[in-house]
């Protein structure tokens, strides 16, 4: 898995380079510190699927290309099969399943996200990123951070919410759960 964190990183250098934007430009408009921003681009960190979404929105690419290294061509339909969207496993308490990768010029990122169970001494750590989320719970039950809120969501359940704010998901019950994300 670090060689694919390591192949992405090196395509959002490239992409970043060729637009001629600056690292301290990239931190700026991620909202993040250049530090860390640096830490994404060298691969010594992983980087959150959110804030590749928003990387790749800067660049004016799909984020199908900073994954998978292809460009993306489909603009009618994009059909992903079970188990078949790319992995991208960005944050250790995730995994997420992109769904469209390969539709140019979306709208929105849809991921099946996987939540394993974890015992946590406190919340989980947060995220947080520009533009909207609609989480719909399709396995198990999860418990919801977002701001100074907490959220039971059971399989049927779903959110909508303004992603700018911390939020973070716990699977509960000690059982996996599985949650359809399409972040805006």
């Amino acid at each position: 898995m670090k060689e694919k964190i390591k192949e992405i990183a090196q395509r959002i250098s490239e992409l970043r380079e060729l637009s001629e934007i600056s690292k301290e430009e990239m931190a700026e408009y991620l909202n993040i510190p250049l530090n860390i921003y640096i830490e994404y681009e060298d691969a010594s960190s992983d980087i959150p699927a959110s804030i590749l979404f928003e990387i790749a929105h800067k660049l004016n690419v799909d984020m199908g290309l900073l994954l998978t290294g292809e460009e993306t061509r489909m603009n009618i339909f994009t059909v992903t099969r079970k188990n078949k969207g790319v992995n991208v496993e960005r944050r250790k308490q995730y995994h997420y399943e992109n769904l469209a990768e390969k539709f140019i010029h979306k709208k929105a990122e849809p991921f099946i996200v996987t939540v394993e169970p974890q015992q946590y001494t406190s919340k989980p750590n947060t995220n947080s990123h520009p533009g909207q989320e609609f989480d719909y719970v399709v396995e198990g039950s999860l418990k919801f951070y977002i701001h100074d809120n907490e959220v039971i969501l059971n399989k049927g359940d779903s959110i909508f919410f303004d992603s700018s704010y911390s939020h973070a998901m716990e699977a509960l019950e000690n059982k996996t759960a599985k949650f359809l994300a399409i972040v805006l």
